[in-house]
């Protein structure tokens, strides 16, 4: 995993309830697919905003698109309104 950016780290263990079955510290150990996944799947529009300043819409975008196409198992892992949503904004505005 490449090195994070404090304030992603500090990003993500002010949201590390959300992480709750992984042991502390919560910003090393959770990966980049899972942060947006979770993020994407249970976070308020709040939580997404400040990960899209923090990460870039377009790397955002780009974990997304690279998880949903991945397989169908990979796909599955967002809800279905969400992985629609989400596929409508991203080729909105993070192409």
């Amino acid at each position: 995993m490449p090195e994070r950016s404090q304030e992603l780290k500090d990003f993500i263990d002010r949201n590390g309830s959300m992480f709750w079955y992984s042991s502390s510290p919560k910003s090393e150990k959770v990966s980049d697919n899972l942060l947006v996944e979770t993020l994407l799947n249970y976070g308020t529009m709040e939580q997404i905003k400040e990960l899209f300043d923090i990460m870039g819409i377009k790397t955002v975008a780009k974990i997304f698109f690279d998880c949903i196409n991945r397989s169908e198992r990979s796909k599955g892992n967002y809800y279905p309104e969400i992985r629609n949503y989400f596929q409508l904004y991203f080729n909105k505005y993070a192409s």
